[in-house]
C-alpha cells in the first residue's frame, strides 16, 4: 500500500534525487536528512511513507529545496494530522523565499499601501503565468 504515492511531495523528493544523482547518493541525502536508515528516502519516494514534519528542514537542505515550500507539501501531505492542522492555523501556508520576493516587490511597487487584489490585478498576476 502506498497512501502517499500521488503526493506533489513524494514526486518532489523523487525527483530532486534524480536531478541530484550526479552529486550524491540516495544513502547521502539519507544521511544529510537525519535518516538512521538510507531506505527512508525510497519509502518518501515511493510515497509509502509520508515526511516526518521534524525532519522538513534537514530534509530540504539535502535536497537542496526551499524549506518553506517542502514544509507546505509535507503540510498538505499529513491530512488529518492535527499537528499539521495546528501549524497551519498558527503560522498560515509557509512562504518561501521566492514569495516573499514577490511579496516584497508588490510592497515596493504599492509604497506599501496594502494594495486590494481587483480583478483587473488578478488578471494582470494571472497573465504572468499563462493562465
Amino acid at each position: 500500500m502506498l497512501p502517499y504515492q500521488n503526493t506533489p511531495t513524494a514526486k518532489l523528493i523523487a525527483d530532486r534525487v534524480r536531478d541530484l544523482s550526479h552529486r550524491k547518493t540516495q544513502a547521502e541525502i539519507a544521511s544529510e536528512a537525519g535518516f538512521p536508515n538510507a531506505n527512508m528516502v525510497s519509502l518518501l519516494k515511493s510515497g509509502r511513507n509520508k515526511v516526518p514534519l521534524d525532519r522538513v528542514p534537514s530534509l530540504a537542505k539535502a535536497l537542496e529545496v526551499d524549506p518553506a515550500y517542502l514544509m507546505r507539501l509535507a503540510l498538505d501531505q499529513a491530512v488529518g494530522s492535527t499537528a499539521a492542522k495546528a501549524i497551519t492555523e498558527i503560522f498560515g501556508t509557509p512562504t518561501t523565499e521566492n514569495e516573499r520576493g514577490w511579496l516584497t516587490e508588490l510592497r515596493d511597487a504599492s509604497d506599501n499601501s496594502d494594495p486590494r487584489l481587483a480583478a483587473r490585478s488578478r488578471a494582470a498576476l494571472r497573465g504572468v503565468f499563462g493562465k
